[in-house]
Formats: structure tokens, C-alpha cells, sequence
């Protein structure tokens, strides 16, 4: 079993996109797939153990689109996106682990424009932290068994930022930044995804 793992968001109303954006089809050398899958994907290249937190309206087509992997639901996803994050950790620690035996990357399927190499960085770090471009953190982040326990006792609709100071590491990844959050981010994704092949 891997020693690293990974929560991946993907609860968002998606009001703004339009579509649910784990389902955003993205082009890989097979044919398009949902977004979701090509970064579940990714994580598992780089031999990461994943859970998927979805809604209840997309959890069918998710578990469609990532058979045999780890999904679960959050019954509440309107309460925050920290709700989120503490359904997948939950869902970590029924493995019968305890918080202070896990490190966790929190992935947003909406923030997908880290490198590789960004993320080799991440899952090899001793301590809370993020990639960092411009002055602004950015996604993954890496969260330590004492995040964890914060997290699991603080409010649903808490942002995530007023619990975890993650140290800010430098990063050079020309689309840090990109965040799926409106129809005009589908040109900038495609552009990132073509710019991996």
C-alpha cells in the first residue's frame, strides 16, 4: 500500500462552469475522459492512494468514470468545501488508521495545473506546505498528521486557509493558477493538458 495519500474534491455545485467539472471531458492519448479520472490518475502514477469526495447527484457518473476506486459522498457539500475535505480524511482513517499515522494531499479537481515535478516535491516534504507562483500559494496541499486533527474538529464552512499555514515553496508551473471555475478556463485546461502530452 502506498505510503502517500491524496483527497480529491470534487463536490463543487459548478454553477458558474455550466457542467460538473469532474466530468469536464479532457483530451489524453486514448480519447477524452472526465476530468476527475485524468487527475486520479495522475496521483496513482505517482503512486498515490486517492479517495474521491463527490456529491450525491455526480457520485453515479464518478464511480463510472473511476471503477474500483474510493469514492465517497458528502451528504452536505453546500456547508463548504472543508466538509469536503473532512469526508475524504474520515474515509482515510475507517483504513483503521489513526491521523497521526497520515499525511494527506488535498487535491481540488478544479485547480489541476501542477507539474509533475511540483508534486514529486510535495509528496517528498516534512512538513505543511504548497506550491507557490507570483506571491500566491496554490494547489496541492500537503497537510500533517496535526492539520488532520485540526480539521477533523473544526466547522464544515471554516475555509480551509483559517485552519492550515502551509509553508509556501516556490515553483516555476506556467498554470499554477488555473482554476476551473468559468467556461473561459476550458481553453487555458485543454492548453495545459496539450502542453503534458
Amino acid at each position: 500500500m502506498s505510503a502517500h495519500r491524496a483527497v480529491v474534491l470534487a463536490a463543487g455545485a459548478s454553477e458558474r462552469l455550466g457542467q460538473p467539472k469532474p466530468l469536464v471531458p479532457v483530451p489524453t492519448e486514448g480519447g477524452e475522459v472526465p476530468l476527475v479520472r485524468w487527475m486520479v490518475e495522475r496521483l496513482e502514477a505517482a503512486d498515490v492512494e486517492v479517495v474521491v469526495v463527490t456529491r450525491q447527484e455526480l457520485v453515479v457518473d464518478v464511480m463510472l468514470a473511476l471503477p474500483g476506486r474510493a469514492i465517497v459522498i458528502n451528504p452536505n457539500p453546500e456547508a463548504g468545501r472543508t466538509g469536503t475535505l473532512q469526508c475524504g480524511i474520515k474515509a482515510l482513517l475507517d483504513s483503521k488508521r489513526t491521523p497521526k499515522e497520515l499525511r494527506v494531499l488535498v487535491v481540488p479537481v478544479d485547480r489541476p495545473g501542477f507539474s509533475d515535478s511540483t508534486l514529486g516535491i510535495l509528496l517528498e516534504a516534512e512538513e505543511c506546505c504548497c506550491p507557490s507562483k507570483d506571491g500566491r500559494g496554490g494547489h496541492p496541499r500537503l497537510l500533517m498528521p496535526e492539520d488532520l486533527e485540526n480539521i477533523l474538529q473544526a466547522g464544515r464552512d471554516i475555509p480551509l486557509r483559517d485552519l492550515v499555514s502551509p509553508l509556501k515553496l516556490i515553483v516555476s508551473d506556467a498554470h499554477l493558477h488555473l482554476n476551473l471555475d468559468s467556461p473561459d478556463d476550458l481553453g487555458p485546461l485543454s492548453e495545459f493538458i496539450a502542453s503534458r502530452a
